[in-house]
């Protein structure tokens, strides 16, 4: 079993839709030999989520302790235990649940940064990068991609390694392996 060591460590792990960033992450987690907890945020509204929250449970398996947080990143972090290691998938779908109930996303990223910093285990975090594409139309979209970078930028300040992974290939940004 390895060792448990660098106790605070926090790896944000970037990319885009559908490359490849969740299953890294999560064989960064299997790798620690920690007992695993995973922190969910989706909300499956339709058929399709349904069955993506389905695939990434199977994928996982069943040896994590699963947390549903749409919204509530702070306490669920409070939760995990110093012999644990934890899995947030993802900050950008919780981005998204906190722009819709209209919560204050300055102060929640400041909250969450906090809180990471502060975690009693080791944290990896899954985000998405979305400020690659064409600038949007709409009011909201632009926004959310603001805050988008803003989250990113702030979690990357903060995490010991930075990974952007690309059709299922991880390049590290920050830190060492």
């Amino acid at each position: 079993m390895p060792v448990h060591h660098d106790i605070k460590h926090l790896r944000l792990v970037l990319g885009g839709a559908n490359s490849g960033k969740s299953l890294f992450s999560e064989n960064l987690v299997r790798q620690s030999g920690r007992p695993r907890r995973y922190i969910a945020t989706a909300q499956a509204w339709d058929d399709e989520m349904r069955a993506k929250v389905s695939a990434h449970k199977a994928q996982r398996g069943t040896d994590w302790i699963t947390l549903e947080a749409p919204l509530d990143l702070v306490g669920a972090l409070a939760l995990a235990k110093t012999n644990e290691i934890v899995l947030l998938d993802c900050v950008t779908l919780w981005l998204t649940n906190m722009m819709m109930a209209e919560q204050d996303i300055t102060q929640a990223t400041e909250s969450l940064c906090t809180a990471l910093g502060e975690a009693s285990c080791p944290v990896v975090v899954v985000s998405n990068e979305v400020g690659q594409g064409i600038i949007p139309n709409n009011a909201m979209a632009r926004a959310f991609i603001n805050h988008q970078g803003n989250l990113n930028q702030a979690l990357a300040n903060v995490a010991q390694e930075v990974f952007f992974v690309i059709a299922g290939l991880p390049q590290q940004l920050k830190g060492h392996l």
